[in-house]
C-alpha cells in the first residue's frame, strides 16, 4: 500500500486549512459586481432571458389560436350535424306523409275495387 500515509494530526489540520485558504483565494479571485465583465454577463443573461420570455409568448399565442381554431372546427361541424339531422327528420317525415298518402291510396283503390265487385255480383 503505497499511497496511504500516517499523517498526525497536525498535518492534517494544516492541510485542511491550506484548502480553506485556497478556497477562500478562488472565491475572492472572482470578479465582482462592479466588474465590467460581471456587466456583460449580466447583460447577456438578461438578453437571453428576454427572448425566452418572447418565444414562451409566442407560443402561448400560437396555442391559443390553435384552440380557437379547434373550437371554431368543432363548433362548425356540430352545426353541420344538427343540420344534417334536421334534414334526415324532414325527410322522414316527408317519406311518412307518402307513406299515409300511398296507404289511403290503396285503401281507396280497394275500396273501389270492393265496390265494384259488389255492384257487378248484385
Amino acid at each position: 500500500m503505497n499511497g496511504f500515509k500516517n499523517a498526525g494530526l497536525s498535518e492534517r489540520l494544516s492541510t485542511a486549512a491550506d484548502a480553506k485558504k485556497a478556497l477562500l483565494a478562488k472565491f475572492k479571485a472572482q470578479p465582482g459586481v462592479n466588474d465590467p465583465a460581471f456587466a456583460e454577463r449580466e447583460e447577456a443573461r438578461r438578453a437571453v432571458r428576454i427572448a425566452r420570455e418572447a418565444r414562451e409568448a409566442e407560443r402561448q399565442a400560437a396555442r391559443e389560436a390553435r384552440k380557437a381554431a379547434e373550437l371554431e372546427a368543432l363548433q362548425a361541424q356540430q352545426a353541420e350535424k344538427v343540420a344534417r339531422e334536421a334534414q334526415a327528420a324532414q325527410e322522414q317525415a316527408e317519406q311518412a306523409e307518402r307513406q299515409v298518402a300511398m296507404a289511403a291510396e290503396a285503401k281507396a283503390a280497394r275500396d273501389a275495387r270492393y265496390a265494384a265487385r259488389k255492384a257487378r255480383n248484385r
